[in-house]
This record gives structure tokens, C-alpha cells and sequence, in this order.
């Protein structure tokens, strides 16, 4: 009775507040569900519970589609690249260091799916959540108005090897220039670590930009990100937090700076191998409130659209990923692009696009010495884990290159 009553509760807590304009609509031909605001479109789907499009108007005018992923919903569960466009990944985001991980003295082994080696041929450790984690399922649309759907997915007791069953509910809402969302889950059997985030792929020109295909014009402003978590050679944490010094390539937060200016630089190995797939510490001092309009986390604009995006999120990391695993080989979608033009094809490029994951600090299940086991580890009888997060949209006219 209890544990229905929990679940109840759950779901109360992330469902939107009904809609005037409340739809039963199902999914469009493509297999996207569409959400509306004043200055906004959005577009989601069932798999990974993955953002597929957004759509706003650039400076000139023009719409874009400024998310990267698919046409049509059925090509996410094809595509054998599965770069994680736009999904939830779960039960826990990032990174996990040798696959295994301890709670109350019992040692747990996850599935291993990131860098085979001859003696592992599965991976040497785990990412976002193993070879079946939650941006390769199904999740249930169990509330869809005109300005917010809601997704929810049962993760059972040991799947992909995590102990215990995990409920979960992904809302997004969108109203007036900003996209809100709130991911909510509650372990119900047993103390199991939870750590999510939402991997969309930004190109803030729609991939439409005819002075560049990449994302390296964009410029980044972290102002509370003068820390980042030291990794290894595979991007697996350290124990290390490191200092971003002032003026060095990996110095976003003293002034905003585009993300390309720093790569002729002697030290640009550091920013490739860390400022472009690393998680970077949010230091606010507390108690502080998220959501108050001025202490957004990141901010990300774009000179050529004028589109800027501010974020503001109840988390303390956010993982930074500029795309340098693209290699031109996934189509832009019909949304996107230039069309007859040779020197930009309609793929994504090498650096074609960012990815800002708000999150918690990365495989911290595996550095009780940083103090993160409220913040991940959850339990049946415990609060439920929850991310907020909301991206306030503008056009800014007067930015330069």
C-alpha cells in the first residue's frame, strides 16, 4: 500500500498542470508528439523519451530546427551509430569506472559497453547506463497537452546488471521562449545509484550557416565553471578537480569565448581532450535559487543566427561534448541544412554541434571522498531523485564574431 501510494505521489509530482488546450492527439506520421509556446515548437518521441526537434526564429526571421537527430522516430532504434540524440540516458548518465560500483559493502558489476579492448571485448566500462540503458527504449506517453508531454519507463531489478527497480517520470513543458523540463525517479526495491540528463545535440544556425558547417562559431559562457573534473586518457574520472585557469583554452568562465578560438593553440590538445567531452563543476554559493533570472549556468549563443540559449538547472555539473566524434556520416535532417551546396554537404561535421549535459558530478558513485551519495545513490522510503532544468531562449542582434 505504501509503495502504491509512493508511486502515486510520484506521478503527481511530475505530471504538468492540465492544459486548456489538451490534446489526444497521437504521434504525427513521423512518430513525433508536438508540443507549442508563443515562440517555440517542439517535437519528442516515444524512444530514449528524446527531444527531435525545436523550432525557433533566428534574427532574420527564418525558422530553425537547432537540435540534431533523426527524420523519422523508427531510424533512431536502426541508426548502429546511436550517437544518443536528444534522449534520456539512464538509469545512470556518464561514465561508470570499471563497470562496477559498491553500495553498503556489496559490489555490483553493470554491463561494460565503451572501449573493447582484446581481454574485454564489451568495454572496459560502462556509458549511460550500458548497451541497453534508457535512450535505447521505449519509454509510455502518459500525458500529452498542447505545451507538455510527459514520458514514463519501469527499469527493472537488474537490468543491465543495476539492483533494484527504478520508476521514472521525463516531463517537458514549453511557455513562451523557454523549454522546461523535470525528470523525476524513485528506486522502489532496493538502494541503486540514479543520475540523469538530457543529450541534445545543439547547432544553434539549424546547420544552415554558409560561412562554416561547425558549431565553432558558437560562443560558450560558463560563469560559475572555474573547476572541471580531471579525467584519464578514456575520459574516466580521475579523483582529480582541476582549475580552469584564467586566459588558458579551457577558460570559459572569466568571459564568454567561442568555442573554436582556443584550437590553434599550443595547449589545444587539453581542450580537445577535456573541454570537449568532460564534465565541468557548477560552484554557486548556497543556498541559492535556480531559478531566479540571473544565475543561469551556461550560456550559448550564436552570431550568425543571433539565437542564444541561457541555462538554469537545479544540478552542480554538466558534461561539455563539442562533437568531435562526428565524422559526416549522419544525415542532417529535411529541417536543416543548405541544399546545393558542395563546399557543405547535409551531414554533421566534425565539431558540427555541442552538447550541454546538466547533470550531477560524473561517476561519483565510484569518490565517496567527494561527498555526492545523497545526490545519486536513493532508496526505497527515500525522496525520489530529481533534475530540473529550464533553457530560456532569445535573439541576440547585437553579438559578433
Amino acid at each position: 500500500m505504501r509503495l502504491n501510494a509512493s508511486l502515486a505521489a510520484l506521478a503527481a509530482l511530475s505530471l504538468p498542470i492540465a492544459s486548456a488546450d489538451s490534446t489526444t492527439d497521437g504521434p504525427d506520421e513521423n512518430g513525433l508528439y508536438w508540443i507549442y509556446s508563443e515562440g517555440l515548437s517542439a517535437a519528442f518521441i516515444a524512444y530514449g523519451a528524446s527531444i527531435s526537434r525545436l523550432l525557433i526564429n533566428d534574427q532574420y526571421g527564418i525558422q530553425r530546427d537547432i537540435v540534431a537527430g533523426f527524420d523519422n522516430a523508427s531510424y533512431y532504434g536502426i541508426d548502429q551509430q546511436h550517437p544518443h540524440f536528444g534522449g534520456v540516458p539512464g538509469r545512470y548518465a556518464n561514465r561508470i569506472q570499471n563497470s562496477t560500483f559498491e553500495i553498503d559493502g556489496v559490489a555490483y558489476h553493470v554491463d561494460p559497453n565503451e572501449h573493447p579492448t582484446d581481454a574485454e571485448p564489451n568495454g572496459v566500462n560502462t556509458l549511460h547506463g550500458g548497451h541497453d540503458g534508457w535512450d535505447y527504449r521505449n519509454f509510455t506517453v502518459v500525458s500529452h497537452t498542447n505545451d507538455s508531454i510527459t514520458f514514463s519507463i519501469v527499469d527493472p531489478d537488474g537490468k543491465e546488471g543495476f539492483p533494484g527497480e527504478v520508476v521514472s517520470y521525463i516531463t517537458y513543458t514549453l511557455r513562451d521562449y523557454t523549454w522546461d523540463f523535470k525528470m523525476v525517479a524513485l528506486a522502489t526495491t532496493k538502494k541503486t545509484p540514479i543520475m540523469l540528463s538530457s543529450h541534445t545535440y545543439w547547432n544553434l544556425d539549424g546547420f544552415a550557416n554558409n560561412e562554416t558547417n561547425t558549431a565553432l562559431n558558437h560562443t560558450l559562457y560558463l560563469p560559475y565553471s572555474g573547476q572541471r573534473i580531471g579525467v584519464d586518457n578514456i575520459l574516466i574520472p580521475t579523483g582529480d578537480i582541476l582549475a580552469n585557469k584564467e586566459g588558458s583554452v579551457n577558460d570559459f568562465w572569466s568571459a564568454p569565448k567561442q568555442i573554436g578560438a582556443s584550437l590553434n593553440d599550443p595547449e589545444a590538445f587539453t581542450l580537445l581532450t577535456h573541454m570537449t567531452d568532460n564534465a565541468w563543476i557548477i560552484n554557486r554559493e548556497a543556498p541559492y535559487n535556480w531559478r531566479d533570472g540571473s544565475s543561469y549556468v551556461a550560456r550559448l549563443q550564436s552570431p550568425w543566427s543571433g539565437i542564444q540559449v541561457d541555462i538554469y538547472t537545479d544540478q552542480d555539473a554538466f558534461q561539455v561534448y563539442s562533437c568531435n566524434g562526428q565524422n559526416g556520416t549522419i544525415t542532417l535532417k529535411e529541417t536543416q541544412g543548405l541544399d546545393d551546396n558542395p563546399d557543405f554537404p547535409r551531414t554533421i561535421p566534425q565539431y558540427g554541434c555541442i552538447v550541454l549535459e546538466v547533470e550531477d558530478w560524473i561517476d561519483a558513485i565510484n569518490h565517496p571522498e567527494w561527498g555526492r551519495a545523497d545526490k545519486q545513490i536513493f532508496g526505497p522510503g527515500g525522496d525520489p531523485y530529481v533534475l530540473q532544468a529550464s533553457y530560456v531562449f532569445s535573439i541576440n542582434t547585437t553579438a559578433t564574431s
